[in-house]
């Protein structure tokens, strides 16, 4: 192993591992930033991610349906609302149309660490 893949891993020498959240999964490694489904807490805060499916480094763990004990931690750095999407309700031939607008909440997290 060379010393830039050593230095790759997360603590506990995992590479990278597979979490979910907000009813989705994401492939997280150390200083990724990933845009997951909005999370309580402000800007800077800890958020500890505990249904870890997957984890990859010198050895695979494979959760049933998730891994005991792992954990991945991040910080939240920012807040917001997706772009604008038009949702259109249209009946032919009887004068029935509904325009609705949605903006999904969502929550960027730097990934800490790996464990």
């Amino acid at each position: 192993m060379t010393e830039r893949q050593s230095n790759d891993r997360g603590s506990n020498g995992v590479d990278f591992a597979i979490i979910e959240t907000g009813g989705k999964q994401y492939r997280v490694k150390k200083g990724d930033t990933i845009r997951v489904e909005k999370l309580e807490g402000k800007d800077g805060d800890a958020v500890t991610f505990d249904k870890v499916l997957l984890s990859v480094g010198r050895d695979m763990e494979l959760g049933a349906p998730f891994l005991a004990g792992a954990t991945v931690t991040g910080k939240i750095l920012s807040s917001g609302r997706g772009k604008k999407i038009e949702v259109l309700k249209y009946k032919a031939k009887s004068r029935y149309r509904k325009l609705r607008g949605h903006r999904q909440p969502y929550t960027i997290v730097a990934i800490e660490s790996l464990k």
